[in-house]
């Protein structure tokens, strides 16, 4: 079942083209929607929300057209990129008046409003403080309690882990599986594909407004392994592991950039990247540090659109 189907979906902002003829078909689960920043991301989002409506193409979410339809935004819950709290009030304060707008009562507002805060690691003293005080990480937490206080059937959440401490991530990400586990289905986007890649192993990326690849995330990245694959290593012997590396018939070259740190081109990745450990527990060579420039979202992209 596709949760979400768009078909030519176009959107100009006068000559500024936001979705440029966008088709993708996003089904049940957690799906990422990557892209650099001025993609088209936002744009996809606020189309899907019924915020804004396209130019020209189709769109389906849920089954329904998101624009002027009420009945849907019910059933969604979203968490924006931009500022949207109301800083002289206090978190539960503000997930209160959240869930009366969608009819609750005051007391179930309350009960749904502490759960979605504790759901999200916010404590019970910082729900009663005023949001002006809180750091970004914690307005971020807040966003994100308030698009799942009605309990949608989709969440929506555009850069859900900006400004979130490495456990406020893990909490994040953790939440948004186990809401998948329970029937909520997920889109998060991000231009960071190694956080997409702990949620999930559906993506679609999105560059200049057009869908250039969707699928499975391994898939994707394999895309780049088939070409040269740079590896850098910080390690108390560069020179002696960079000749034990070029025996290897997986590495095309090694570069020795300094005595503690070389940089090696593999066409196997996969390959490389299991014959690196045995190499290094064998002769025991003492490694702080292993990092490729290109295993990230700038070089999946560099490939794909041929820059």
């Amino acid at each position: 079942m596709n949760i979400i189907s768009a078909s030519n979906l176009s959107k100009w902002y006068g000559e500024v083209i936001g979705l440029n003829q966008f088709t993708v078909d996003i089904g049940e689960g957690i799906t990422g929607i990557v892209g650099p920043n001025g993609a088209g991301k936002t744009t996809f989002i606020r189309i899907i929300t019924g915020m804004i409506r396209q130019n020209k193409g189709t769109v389906e979410v849920l089954g329904e057209k998101p624009w002027n339809n009420p009945s849907l935004n019910a059933k969604i819950g979203y968490c924006p990129e931009h500022e949207m709290l109301y800083p002289w009030m206090s978190a539960k304060e503000f997930l209160i008046a959240m869930a009366k707008m969608h009819g609750y009562s005051h007391s179930e507002s309350e009960r749904r409003a502490y759960e979605s805060l504790e759901m999200v690691g916010l404590s019970k003293k910082d729900m009663e403080r005023k949001i002006k005080g809180y750091s970004k990480g914690m307005k971020q937490k807040v966003k994100i309690a308030q698009s799942i206080v009605h309990e949608p059937e989709l969440l929506i959440l555009d850069e859900p882990l900006a400004g979130t401490d490495p456990i406020g991530r893990k909490t994040i990400i953790e939440l948004i599986r186990e809401m998948a586990k329970n029937g909520i289905h997920s889109i998060v986007s991000s231009h960071v594909l190694y956080e997409i890649e702990k949620l999930t192993e559906q993506v679609v990326l999105i560059n200049d407004g057009q869908t250039i690849a969707a699928g499975n995330v391994h898939e994707i990245r394999k895309l780049i392994d088939k070409h040269p694959h740079t590896v850098n290593v910080t390690t108390s012997n560069a020179r002696k592991l960079g000749m034990e590396l070029m025996k290897k018939e997986s590495v095309i070259s090694v570069s020795i950039i300094d005595e503690n740190h070389l940089s090696v081109k593999t066409h196997k990745p996969e390959v490389f990247y299991k014959t690196l450990p045995e190499i290094i527990v064998r002769k025991k060579y003492e490694v702080s540090e292993i990092y490729s420039p290109d295993d990230n979202l700038q070089a999946v992209f560099k490939y794909l659109v041929k820059k």
